[in-house]
Formats: C-alpha cells, structure tokens, sequence
C-alpha cells in the first residue's frame, strides 16, 4: 500500500504531462446484455488505455486508443468508404474519450486465465451495457494496479474539488465500485454460462486494506445490490437551530426530497413543521421539523433558489451542504393562504437580507412586483409543445464534433499541431461582429479574429498580440465593445479606469486614448443604439457608479460630452446598461433596480424595483418591448409594453408606469430540481454569463442565451411566453464556458468561448436538461488532442494563443 502511494505521487506530481498512466496493450469490447444486435462486439483489436488530465482542474478523463499495425490504418480507410464499421457505432472510430465520474462506476476484474479486465458504464447505452477493456497478458499486476488506484484517486478529485492527497483509503474504496461481476466479453453471440473468476481478497485487500469482509463475501457470492449510483438520495443531517429574534412565518406541510436516481420528488415526512425566524443582523433561517426527526436548518439566501407553485400549494428550494453538495427540497401545504403566508415569510426574510431595509417600508405595488417574479408560472399540465421549428438546411450537420483548438503559430508544421495554449492565459471575453462575419476572443493581452464560415463553423483570421497603449505599456482589456462597422474595437484598461483606448483592426494596433474625465471613471460603456456599430456613429454611452453620460471621441480633451451628463447624488451602483434600435436606454444597479430612459441628460421615465441581487447584465430586444437583466442565479425577463390605461401602446422608457401598475416580471431560472443535479456533478454554484438576446436588423428575437459552469443554457422566447414548463433547453461541455452569444442576425449558431477552445455549435444540439444530458460531457466539449489526435491545420481553428 506505502508502495502504491508513492507511485501515486509520482504519476501526479508533473502537472506538465498530460498522461499519468497508461496500460500499453488490451482490447476493447462493447458488452450488451440486452441488445439485439448481440451480446458483445470486439472494438478495437488493439488498444492503449490512458488516464489523462483536461484543461480543468480536478477533470480526468479515461481514454482508450486503438492501435494500427503499420498499413492498417490506409486500408481500413478504403474498407469504411464502403462500410461504416466501428465508425458507425462511437462516431469516432480511433479512440473512446470518458470523463472519470463516479457515475462509470469504474471496476476491475480477474479472469481465471489470469487476464485483467476493467469496465465501466456505456452511459449512453442501455443500463446494463458495458465497455470493457481487457489487459494483455505481458501487463503487470502492479501496472494494472497503479491504473485502477489512479482511477479512484481521479473521481475522488472530480467529486470533491481537491487533491486525492486528502484522501483516506475508505474515501477510496466508498468510490470502488465492488457489487457486480463484469460478463464475459468475447464476440460471441450470448453470454457464456461459466461465472467469471471475481477478483481475489488479497488484491482487492491490497487496493484497500479496509475493505470489510462482508462485502468481500456478498462479491464471491455473485450477489448484486442495487449499484449506489441507483440508491435513492437520504437527507443529509440537519444544522442546529440558531436563536431566533423573531417568526416571520410557519406553517403544516408535507415534505418531499428530490431523488437524483429517479428524477422525482419522493416525500419524506407526511406533517413537518417549517418556520422562518429572524436572527438579526439581517440573518434568517428556515428550520423544518417532524414528529421523529429534525430535517433541515440553513440560512435564507438567494442561493436558495424559491419557487412557489400554487397550483400544486409547493414550495421548492434548494439545500447546500457546506462540501458543496445541494439538495433539492419541496414543502406542500394543504391551503393556498398556508402557502401564500410562507411565501411572504420567506420572501420578506430573502429581501431584508440581501437589501437590508426593512419590507415593510415597500411600497405595495413593489412588494407584489417582487412576490409575482418568484411565483412558478409555468402550467404543469400543459399540453406538449410543437415540434421546434425547422433548421435551415445549412445549419449545422447533426454530427458536428470537435472542439475547435485555438494554439497555433504561423510556422508551425502539419505534424506539431498543439491544442492547449502555454502562455498561462485563458479566454475571458467574446465579441460578436454585427458588419462582418467576424468573431473576436480576449485572451490575456491578445486578441483572436475568427471568421464565421458559410457551413457554420469557426475559421481562424488572425491574432492580435501584445496589445498596448498608444505609450507602449502592455494591458489586458477587461472589456471590449466593436465600433464603427465593425474597423474599430474600444478596449478598456483597469490600470486607466478614467480612459478608453481605441484599437484599429484593420492593423491590429491601439491608435488613440481617450481620456473621459479626470474625476469619473468608466465602469459601464454600451453602443449608442442596438446596431451603432453596423454604422459610422462615433458616440456611445458611459457609466460611472452613479452618472449616466455620452462620449463622443472627437472632441478636444475631455471626451464626456457636458450636457448630456446625469449624476445621481445617491450611490445607485450602476452595473450594466443596454440600448433599444431607437436609442432608448436601460441601466441596471448593482441593488438590483432597472432605469428606462428615453435619452439622456433627465431622470428614468420609470424606475423597475429590485428583487435585492445585483444585476451583472442587461440586454433589450431590438423595439424596446424585453428588457433582459442577468443576475448570478436567475434571469430576469421585463415586458416594458404598457396595457392599458392613458399611456396603452407605450413603452416604459417612452412614459412612465402608473403608480399601481408594475410591468409583470418573469424570473428565468433553472429548476431546484435541476440546479441540484448541476450542483450534484460540477460541485460549482450557479453563475450566469450575460444573458443576451438573438439579434439582427429586421429579426425578432426568439431565444436567450446563457451561460454557468459548463452548461449552455437557451431559453425560448416563445415558450417562456407561454408559460411552458422547462422552457429551456442546455449543452455541456468539459469545461467552464467563459463567454458566448449568438452569431449576428441568427438564433441557430451558439459561438462559445472556453479557456482554451472557441466553438461554434447549433442550437438544435442543446437538449432538454436529463440527468444524462446534465452528467455527460458533450464531445463537442472534449478538446481534440485530449482524444489523442493530431489534427492537421485544416481541420482546427488555428491562434497563437
């Protein structure tokens, strides 16, 4: 075991090497127990077998490569002209790619020959599908060994984000999985009657020296349990009450948690007792207690996530555990005055803390404007949608794989093509031309230019390195906006905050410095209107913490244009900012309020209350109907289009609201149900990218775009209206997205920037959010060179990065 260890450390310890271990020789098979095209199918007759790291922390993936004897290759590729083969089967016929999860429930065998076998789940097959791998003889015990420790010691990491090296021996055998037998896996076509030789108590004992007799004994006596991704989730326990200072609400409900194996709500107590109590400080606390047990206590916060059904009398929430796990929790009450009492309890406690006023100090018309945006409105018994629409016929093929690499130089070689960038740097931000077919990724103090192909895919331009000022001093931008069709890009320089630079694209240079004021900064800049940029307009707009103004390049000294300056006396903490087609503007605060103004210079024509989080993106449709506010958890979604009364027709930043008519909110988020899942496989909490509407002169717009973690996330406009359940659909990818948006004038194409790859991907490849489709990397978010090939400069979107 001391021996294992070391060689653990020493297979970790070279963060520079992509490999860690590898079996050199084996075959891999495709065991089918259920499937009618036969039992198991010979893959590849050759192979290697290799644990690698991802460009992400704490990721690993299993990959299997199949070997060719010298002309093989050549000549399997004239046989597959005619014949699909294997290609037919994995889509991907020289190497099998798997993230190591918990969910492969990776084990390891011996057979009576001597042979030494490892399998794990097909989590795209049937549930009893199989691959395996089979070691060829000359492999050594302790080779194989080493490779099923590297393995656990892999999904240890995945699972709880941090370095196996705090692993004891029973947190790595809690990950064995140790219940089933693996079949035969032969080409034959049904499974053998002979019972495989199951891997002997000394090695097993040898791996973990604490493995219990028993479950050794349930192992030799074939017995298979329910496999403990299939168990059903148990409550975790509850955190002690802390002294209340008040009760804001309580009530009888029934309780219910959500079961990550089934994808249902199960209930767990027929009466519990819920109550949220005051702490002071601005603290609150939900506590739930049956007859038997105590079942939850934890801290009211947006992390929450609330949703209250009425038509079902629920309330859904999530529960986070303090080692990043989350539950998904559902209270039902027999009345809807129980379920509308709670919800004032917990709403009140929710906005006190996060805004730290008092509610009752709300107007009334803002209390119901925030209560509503927390109400489920989606119908659970409405009908089925329509089949989306249909994809254009240049859309992308449905078979659209690879992640496109952004590493290259302009005289590297066909055979030394690298994937993953070496400067230290990763992707931050994602610029979209509206002029030209011109996509534009800020990386560290470098600029890729890639260009939007006629088949939809993503096709490298240029680079723009070592961005400085007009002074020589290198900077990263933090932000970046196009301008003036597109030939220019405004960049901003946190070391400068009161100044703007301007580069020209066309020689990849920063030729001016604008200095706005000397005494205020920068925080927000936002395009003049909608589609300024497709236009030669020179103006855009500026925000300081409290001040609305416009620059305009052109004059003389200080940028910021006097009159058309509005500074608040209060500190309001403008956060984002966005304009409609007509100039009209929308500004976000960090307090979570919304301003509508029809122009500069005068006060909002209304004012949207906040929800009480901060606002970290704004977008408005086009006509100035939808306002979009992005906050760390949820979007919010705003119909700025007044309904009656003396202003009906009119939008809010053209005439103000009646003081007893709010616009109807619609809170986008996820499901507690869903985020739990998202919580349960990336360990990370919610964080949206800006959301951002699809856009284009003379198109609606029709889908959002979203981002957190690994997740794309699209929500249909048309579905949301609607008010349809689950009006979104999501794509994963291996690693955390760290920008995306539409390609200009279509709703299809999803550009997505990760820290090392830009892609482009269609919409119709989102699904709806399954607990396959949350715990699967998709392929289009395997890096090609982490699958183990080299691809030659046409095939890869080249940058110096």
């Amino acid at each position: 075991m001391f021996m294992l260890r070391n060689l653990s450390k020493i297979v970790f310890g070279d963060a520079s090497k992509e490999s860690l271990v590898e079996i050199s020789q084996g075959q891999l098979y495709l065991v089918r127990p259920r499937s009618v095209k036969g039992y198991s199918e010979l893959i590849f007759k050759d192979a290697a077998a290799t644990i690698r790291r991802t460009g992400q922390e704490f990721q690993y993936q299993l990959v299997v490569q199949r070997a060719y004897e010298e002309g093989e290759e050549d000549l399997l590729d004239e046989e597959g002209q005619e014949d699909g083969g294997v290609n037919a089967l994995g889509g991907d016929k020289d190497e099998k790619t798997f993230l190591l999860d918990e969910s492969l429930q990776f084990r390891t065998d011996v057979r009576s020959t001597g042979e030494k076998i490892f399998a794990w789940r097909d989590l795209s097959g049937d549930v009893d599908d199989l691959w395996e791998f089979v070691c060829d003889a000359s492999v050594k015990p302790e080779t194989a060994l080493l490779f099923q420790r590297t393995a656990l010691e892999c999904q240890y990491e995945r699972k709880y984000r941090r370095s196996h090296e705090t692993a004891t021996e029973e947190d790595l055998e809690a990950l064995a999985y140790l219940e089933e037998p693996i079949p035969d896996a032969s080409p034959v076509s049904s499974p053998t009657s002979k019972s495989p030789q199951l891997l002997e108590a000394p090695t097993a004992a040898e791996l973990f020296p604490n493995t219990t007799q028993e479950n050794m004994a349930k192992k030799a006596a074939g017995k298979a349990p329910v496999p403990r991704e299939e168990e059903p989730t148990t409550a975790p326990p509850s955190a002690a009450q802390p002294e209340a200072v008040g009760t804001l609400a309580e009530a009888v409900a029934e309780l219910h948690l959500f079961d990550f194996p089934s994808g249902t709500f199960i209930r767990q107590d027929a009466k519990v007792h819920a109550t949220v109590t005051e702490l002071g400080n601005w603290e609150y606390w939900l506590h739930i207690v049956g007859d038997e047990r105590e079942w939850l206590g934890q801290p009211i916060v947006d992390d929450i996530n609330p949703v209250f059904n009425f038509e079902f009398k629920s309330f859904i929430f999530n529960h986070y555990m303090e080692d990043g796990s989350a539950y998904s929790w559902l209270l039902r009450f027999n009345e809807h005055e129980d379920l509308e009492h709670f919800q004032h309890g917990v709403m009140q406690a929710l906005w006190e803390h996060l805004n730290q006023t008092k509610w009752g100090k709300v107007k009334d018309t803002d209390r119901d404007y925030v209560l509503e945006a927390f109400n489920d409105l989606t119908m659970e018994d409405a009908p089925e949608a329509e089949e989306e629409e249909e994809e254009d016929e240049e859309d992308f093929e449905d078979a659209h794989e690879g992640q496109r690499s952004e590493h290259y130089d302009e005289d590297e070689s066909e055979d030394d093509v690298e994937t993953q960038p070496n400067d230290g740097a990763a992707n931050s931000q994602l610029a979209v031309g509206y002029k030209h077919d011109r996509s534009f990724v800020v990386r560290g103090n470098k600029i890729g230019v890639f260009k939007h192909t006629p088949d939809n895919q993503l096709s490298w331009a240029t680079t723009i390195s070592n961005i400085k000022t007009p002074k020589g001093k290198d900077f990263s931008p933090n932000k970046v906006m196009l301008h003036q069709q597109d030939q220019n890009m405004v960049l901003q320089n946190l070391d400068n905050p009161n100044a703007l630079y301007r580069m020209d694209l066309e020689t990849g240079k920063v030729v001016d410095e604008w200095n706005v004021h000397d005494d205020i900064p920068v925080k927000v800049f936002a395009p003049e209107n909608k589609f300024a940029q497709m236009s030669g307009e020179q103006t855009f707009l500026g925000l300081s913490g409290n001040a609305l103004y416009r620059i305009d390049p052109r004059l003389a000294g200080h940028k910021l244009v006097d009159d058309q300056y509005k500074q608040y006396t209060t500190k309001n903490a403008f956060s984002a900012a966005a304009t409609t087609e007509k100039g009209h503007i929308a500004v976000a605060s960090e307090k979570g309020d919304i301003r509508l103004y029809d122009r500069l210079g005068i006060n909002a024509k209304t004012l949207i209350p906040a929800l009480g989080d901060p606002i970290i993106g704004m977008d408005v449709s086009a006509d100035g109907r939808w306002v979009l506010a992005t906050t760390r958890t949820y979007l919010l979604l705003i119909d700025a289009l007044q309904k009656g009364g003396k202003n009906d027709g009119k939008l809010g930043f053209e005439k103000a609201f009646a003081k007893d008519d709010k616009p109807q909110p619609r809170r986008l988020a996820l499901t507690p149900a869903h985020v739990a899942q998202f919580q349960h496989e990336t360990r990370a909490p919610i964080s949206f990218t800006p959301a951002r509407f699809n856009t284009g002169v003379d198109s609606d717009e029709t889908t959002i775009i979203t981002a957190t973690g690994p997740f794309i996330v699209t929500w249909s406009m048309k579905k949301v209206l609607a008010n349809r359940r689950d009006p979104y659909n999501i794509k994963r990818y291996a690693e955390e997205v760290k920008a995306d948006n539409f390609r200009f004038g279509s709703d299809k194409s999803l550009i997505v920037a990760l820290p090392n790859e830009v892609d482009m991907v269609a919409k119709r490849a989102l699904q709806k959010p399954t607990r396959e489709s949350i715990a699967i990397a998709s392929k289009v978010g395997t890096p090609r060179k982490q699958r183990g090939s080299y691809l030659g400069r046409n095939e890869i979107v080249n940058s110096p990065y």
